[in-house]
């Protein structure tokens, strides 16, 4: 189908959003999901209502133009921060010296791990949850410690609600497209129903501490049917595997606070989605003696990460 047919296809039985802002008190400040104000649109080329039930169009490029883009006056793009390297994870550094309450003080919204890999980290709203291994979910307390952490100030530019049923393949060609660039970093969140959510989490590791590819063997795998939450993800460059993740990387919590994980796959049904680009990193490495004994860098790196967070 050509590109003004799919155009049309897409006027016809995509959810657009259009969407009318109260001015912000100052500039540097950036508008909640509650200052948002979208209203839905479901029109024909000309201009008439239909049904529902319409076959929708699945075009990338039409579906990143229904989101909504704001930027307000003066605004920054948030920084990336990050604790200890994935590098380090995957050689078995499962101590870190970074309290969930300090990892707090440089992003409201993030994933990662906990010391001896008890499981996922995963924040947003400034609440950080411990999603165990056996599936079940958890509010960490602040004097907790990460090995492994990323976390962002959240300040979303671009809206959008997605109303029929999207794979995560698909969700990821429409960031990509928001995106526009595979050199920078981005943060997502997306509130939703989903058809179905899989998951795995790591199971906790004791001294002496064996590599991440180990230690993930029989890590559990969990599936959420018809279920309701929150995915927190990333999508960070090629060019900082080892250092990070490349690519997506994703954990997900009920909306009951009460299970979760890694995320392996998902089938979102409906839901809101929101996406923030970053163009600034900032690494702090941990003090301790296992992270300088670590072997930070092989030829086998990039494959054991695809493996381990794949």
């Amino acid at each position: 189908m050509g590109d003004s047919g799919c155009e049309k296809q897409a006027a016809a039985a995509e959810q657009l959003f259009v969407k009318s802002f109260s001015r912000l008190p100052g500039a540097g400040e950036y508008p909640t999901r509650d200052d948002v104000a979208l209203e839905l649109l479901i029109a024909t080329p000309s201009g008439n209502h239909m049904m529902n039930n319409t076959p929708t169009c699945s075009c990338v490029n039409d579906i990143a133009r229904s989101f909504t883009r704001f930027v307000s006056e003066g605004h920054q793009e948030s920084e990336l921060y990050q604790t200890s390297l994935m590098s380090a994870l995957i050689d078995g550094v499962y101590e870190g010296d970074m309290t969930i309450e300090e990892l707090l003080t440089h992003g409201d919204f993030g994933l990662g791990t906990f010391d001896e890999l008890d499981g996922e980290l995963v924040a947003f709203d400034s609440e950080v949850h411990q999603l165990r291994e056996d599936g079940s979910a958890r509010k960490a307390r602040p004097d907790q410690k990460t090995p492994f952490a990323v976390v962002t100030h959240f300040r979303p530019t671009m809206f959008g609600e997605l109303t029929s049923p999207r794979t995560r393949k698909d969700i990821e060609a429409v960031i990509d497209e928001l995106i526009g660039s595979h050199n920078v970093f981005c943060a997502f969140r997306i509130n939703g129903r989903f058809e179905r959510v899989e998951t795995r989490t790591v199971q906790r590791q004791f001294p002496p501490y064996r590599p991440m590819l180990q230690a993930i063997e029989h890590q559990p795998v969990f599936k959420f049917p018809q279920t309701s939450g929150t995915l927190v993800g990333f999508r960070c460059p090629e060019y900082v595997q080892g250092i990070n993740v490349a690519g997506f990387h994703v954990h997900y919590i009920t909306d009951d606070r009460k299970g979760g994980g890694h995320v392996l796959d998902y089938t979102l049904l409906a839901g809101k989605v929101e996406v923030a680009r970053i163009s600034c990193l900032r690494i702090d490495l941990p003090n301790t003696e296992h992270f300088e004994r670590a072997t930070l860098c092989s030829d086998d790196m990039a494959s054991a990460i695809e493996a381990a967070e794949g």
